[in-house]
């Protein structure tokens, strides 16, 4: 064994703590950069972007490109194919949408309507996009895909399928669909300037419009026998209890987080705003209002330097 010089000994013993054993020396690292006093807020959510409603040009974002889970935003996918069918043929609004058992049976937010109940399409938009019905997105695809159907293909695939090919012609390229109302599934993703796209082409839908920004609907369901009880559909979203705000979709599921499309209007001009990932219900709605407060505030600092 080699033996140790003097030296070597003392710097050992200085190695040690109090208790015997070598003490770590401190490892310090440079400090991040102070907050910047000029920029977008800070936000909990993953990705954001804020756009003018009217031109689609994207006023400000990040990680608008990312792809993410959509949650229950994908319902208005779900709602845009009912408000093409309904536009070609106006009489889709009144056919009358049956509830199977796998539509009410699906988990997660809901319609409340039962196994064999029916009511309107119309009636049921209103299910689809308040109470963010899992089961209505079904009812919807199981109602209209046999009209969509190729050869050998259900229902309910095809209308998938003609949700994937809509986002395509929307230019969502980031977009794929796997069910009708976005509950975590592997490839059913989406971005944040996607749903700029989508959500665009379906406000231009007075029907929609209409929907997205009812805070609570009264709807009648018939039993199988014909007998008739209300529910009562409340919106999920919060921002409707104040001015300026129009709709649209609330979204949350673990996998996604919570996710938030908005429509807001202030001196005639409209934004639509897209948080995906934030860190709780709550915080999908400050971090909104953060970012709409900020973008209006560019906005009219612009004007002023014309």
């Amino acid at each position: 064994m080699q033996s140790m010089t003097p030296a070597v000994i003392v710097s050992a013993v200085l190695c040690l703590g109090a208790t015997g054993h070598a003490a770590m020396p401190e490892v310090t690292s440079p400090k991040r950069p102070a907050d910047p006093l000029y920029g977008p807020p800070f936000v909990t959510c993953k990705a954001w972007v804020i756009a003018n409603e009217q031109t689609g040009e994207i006023l400000a974002g990040e990680n608008q490109d990312e792809q993410r889970n959509p949650a229950s935003i994908t319902k208005i996918m779900t709602a845009l194919i009912v408000l093409r069918l309904a536009e070609q043929s106006p009489d889709v609004w009144n056919e009358t949408v049956t509830f199977t058992e796998k539509a009410d049976k699906t988990p997660g937010s809901t319609s409340a309507v039962r196994t064999g109940e029916s009511l309107s399409v119309r009636e049921l938009l209103y299910g689809l996009l308040l109470p963010s019905g899992n089961d209505a997105s079904v009812a919807f695809a199981e109602h209209f895909g046999p009209r969509l159907a190729k050869e050998e293909e259900s229902g309910y695939d095809a209308f998938i399928r003609t949700m994937c090919e809509t986002a395509l012609q929307l230019g969502m390229n980031q977009t794929s669909y796997r069910n009708p109302h976005g509950l975590t599934k592997e490839g059913h993703l989406t971005t944040a300037a996607d749903m700029i796209k989508l959500t665009r082409k379906a406000m231009e839908y007075e029907t929609f419009r209409e929907t997205v920004s009812t805070r609570r609907h009264l709807a009648l369901v018939k039993s199988p026998e014909g007998g008739k009880r209300e529910i009562t559909w409340k919106n999920t979203n919060r921002f409707l209890d104040q001015e300026g705000y129009l709709g649209v979709k609330t979204g949350t599921t673990g996998a996604a987080g919570a996710c938030l499309v908005s429509c807001a209007e202030r001196r005639g001009q409209r934004l639509i705003l897209v948080v995906l990932g934030a860190s709780s219900s709550d915080a999908r709605y400050v971090d909104s209002r953060n970012l709409y407060r900020w973008t209006w505030n560019e906005i009219a600092n612009d004007s002023s330097d014309e």
